[in-house]
This record gives C-alpha cells, structure tokens and sequence, in this order.
C-alpha cells in the first residue's frame, strides 16, 4: 500500500490548510468525544442522584475519586505518546513512529495492572482518608473496587486514541467513545433502575462502557493493522528503550503534575466532606457540571497541542503561532459561553442531578463563583498547550505544581484569612488558574519554543 494510501485512511497532515478552519474540523470531533464521556458520566450520577439518592451521589463521586485519581496516569503516558507521536508525523518519520506506537502500547498495559491492584488493597484507607461520610461508605466502596477492574480498558482505549490523534486522526476516537456511552447507559438501566444495585450498579454500567470503548478501538486498529505493523502477538508488545526513554521523560512530569491537581483537589473534596452530605452533594454536582463545560475548550486546546506538534516537527514556526492565537480565540469563546450558563440557569443545571432544594440553592453559589473559574481556565489551557505540543516536560511540571499548590494556598488564604466557611473552596477551585496561566504565557511571551529540539529517541 502507498504511502499516500496510508495517510487518506489513517491520520492527517496538520502542518498544511488553512488554520482557523483546519483546527476547528480536528477539534470537533475531540469536543465530542469529551462530551459523550462527560455526558455518560453524567448519566451515572443522574441515575443514581435521582434513584437513590445524596447518599448515592457521595457515594459514586467519593469512590470515583481514585478512578479519577488513575486515570491521570493514563492520560499522562498517553500525552506524552501523542506528543512524540505527532513530531515523528510532522517530521514524516514513519519508521520511529511505529516503532514508538509498540512501545507505548507495552508501556500503558504494565503500567494499568498497578493502577488496578493499589486501590482494591488500599480502599478502605483512601476513603477513609477522604472523610467519606459513614452513610455512604457502602456505597462508596462498591464503586471503587469494581471500577478499578476496567483500569486495563481505561489505558488501553487512551493509548489507541493518542495514537491516532497524534498521527492527525481525531474522528474515530468519537466512534470509540460512542460505543462506550450506548453501553453505559443501557447497563445504567438494567443495573440501577430496574436490578437496584445501587452504587454497585452505576459502577458496573461504568466498566463495561470503557470494556466497550476499548474493544471498538482495538478492533480500529487490528483490522488497519498495516498502518501500524500491528500483530496480535507477544512480540509485537515489546518496549524500545530509545522510545520509552522520550515517553518517560515527558510522562514522569506530566504524572506528577496530574498527580499534584488531583491531590489538592482530592484535598479539597476531604475538607468539603467534612461539612457534611449537603455540602459534599453540592460539590460533586457541581464539579461534574464544570468538567462537562471544560471539555469544550479542552477539546480546543488537545487540538492545538496536536497541530502545534506537528508544525513544530515540520519546522513550520509561523504556523505555530498562529495555531496558538487561533487556539486562544477559540477557547475564550467557549469559557465565555460556559460561564454565561453557569450565571444564568445555575439552578436548572443542578435540577438534572438532584431533587435536594438544600442542594440546589447551594448550587447557585457554587456556579456563581466558577463562572470567573470557568473563564480563566480556558485562557489559561489555551496556553498550556504550547508547552505541551512542544514537548516541554520540566514547564508541564512547574505549571502542574503550581496549580495544586495554587489550589491549596487559595483555599487556605480564604478559610483562614478571610473566615469564610465552604465557600472558601469553591473560590480555592475557581482561582487556582492563575499562577500556572501566568507561567505559560509567559513561555510563550519568550519565544523559546522556536528553538525547542525536537524529540528524536536517540
């Protein structure tokens, strides 16, 4: 097969086309994935919000934090792929790129079976560490422990589709997660409404929906298989320390930076338990209202770091520019319109997931206060995604830590300086963009990503 044939069926050429029109069509089909998976994650906590009750709903979000907390180390070898995926493109290196492509492969698999056996020893210690209400301990444990079983599906479902958006293939991702959300939502059905398993039941719904992710991306890619040298056989799955090496060193901080938001976060949530079920019910609501808002722009800016890649592999410099400005402009637009509905129809959007007025009427608060959050953090990924797209391990970290820190001492600073009670943390969460914003704009401000080395595994 010719290597045009290859390029028409699988990936696309970022480094050519009119920007503004090419980086919306790569970013469309992202937005959607993000939103299915937000949106059948949402499911999940309607059902169980509406069927069982708060109790379910601390239940599920408590004991989904540490598939939240998992899930980043997924995601942070995954982009860390996709970045040295999407330079070997730009730079037209075929060879090293399905080199790398078996490599991270082998490298996500090991790495999910860890993710899957630390939490089932150690979950009654992390929620216990979580200040998870006693009523909801039941339930919150039943979540956890069946939801670590699909952690091998989790990492094996980002792995395939980092592959392919950093070869420029963005639309087949949304068939995946498309996949998932039937699934999700017919076992959600079965398992909650009509068998009351309860938490246990959203869990299970949740599994098979990344069993079904996972299972449409791995046929993807052994039926195209010679776009990969795919084989399905224990050779294939071997890891190249050139390669492993450039993944490490862009992972290991991206991980860490993950790892530094999820604790303060985690933090956050373990204070706001503290104050008991309607404060936790509003939190949870309210979180999985803003990250279903995120995705919009996230999707942008996943878009820009994958364009930015590659341009950069070219060694197109103007193009990145614009790419990032184009980036910026596309972002700002869809944080505006999220923290317009968060103003606007706060109580709305909180009725979707509960029945609770206490909640509700708290929720008003919470939307209030994110709105400005929502804003910022939109300005703020647009130009992380520089330093992503050029592979800037070392930034991705400081900004990483800076934002939990962040998180932390904004947090601190209202509680104990200002006397305010739980909305101190919401203000900690709305804020905590800026110090990391502020860093990543000024590494573009420098102009030193036009003399990045481009990652090479040698």
């Amino acid at each position: 097969m010719s290597e045009a044939a290859v390029k028409k069926k699988v990936g696309k050429d970022l480094t050519e086309g009119v920007i503004y029109k090419q980086l919306m069509q790569f970013a469309i089909p992202m937005i959607f994935t993000n939103v299915i998976q937000q949106l059948y994650s949402m499911v999940d906590l309607m059902v169980i919000g509406l069927f069982v009750g708060s109790v379910g709903t601390v239940g599920v979000s408590t004991g989904g934090e540490v598939s939240d907390l998992m899930t980043p180390v997924a995601t942070s070898v995954a982009m860390a792929g996709q970045i040295y995926i999407a330079q070997l493109a730009g730079a037209k290196d075929e060879k090293k790129m399905k080199e790398a492509i078996g490599t991270m492969l082998s490298l996500m698999m090991l790495t999910s079976v860890v993710c899957m056996i630390l939490p089932i020893m150690f979950y009654r210690q992390i929620l216990g560490w979580l200040n998870c209400p006693a009523e909801a301990f039941g339930q919150a444990s039943s979540y956890m422990i069946i939801t670590c079983l699909g952690m091998p599906f989790i990492f094996g479902y980002n792995a395939v589709c980092a592959m392919l958006r950093g070869m420029g293939e963005s639309k087949r991702p949304l068939i995946f997660v498309s996949v998932a959300a039937v699934v999700n939502v017919v076992l959600d059905l079965i398992f909650v409404v009509w068998i009351p398993l309860e938490a246990a039941g959203t869990a299970i719904a949740t599994v098979g929906s990344q069993f079904g992710a996972f299972a449409a991306a791995f046929y993807f890619m052994n039926r195209h298989k010679e776009h990969f040298d795919f084989e399905l056989k224990l050779s294939y799955f071997k890891i190249k320390w050139q390669h492993m090496r450039v993944m490490l060193l862009l992972g290991i901080p991206q991980l860490i930076r993950q790892f530094c938001v999820r604790f303060s976060m985690l933090w956050v949530k373990a204070n706001i338990n503290s104050y008991g079920l309607v404060a936790s019910a509003t939190y949870s609501v309210g979180n999985k209202i803003e990250k279903f808002v995120d995705v919009f722009f996230n999707g942008v800016t996943g878009a820009g770091s994958a364009m930015i890649g590659q341009n950069l592999g070219a060694r197109k410099l103007g193009r990145v520019k614009k790419t990032q400005n184009i980036t910026l402009l596309y972002s700002m637009i869809f944080g505006a319109l999220g923290a317009a509905a968060f103003l606007l129809f706060p109580r709305q959007l909180f009725r979707c997931f509960t029945s609770d007025a206490a909640v509700i009427e708290y929720g008003v608060t919470y939307l209030r206060i994110m709105a400005l959050g929502c804003f910022i953090h939109s300005v703020v990924s647009a130009y992380k995604c520089m330093a992503t797209g050029a592979g800037e391990a070392g930034l991705s970290f400081v900004i990483g830590v800076l934002d939990g820190v962040s998180r932390i001492a904004v947090c601190l600073f209202t509680i104990y300086v200002l006397h305010m009670d739980v909305t101190g943390y919401f203000w900690g969460a709305a804020l905590c963009h800026i110090f990391p914003g502020l860093v990543s704009f000024a590494y573009y401000a420098s102009g030193k990503w036009k003399t990045k080395k481009l990652l090479t595994g040698e």
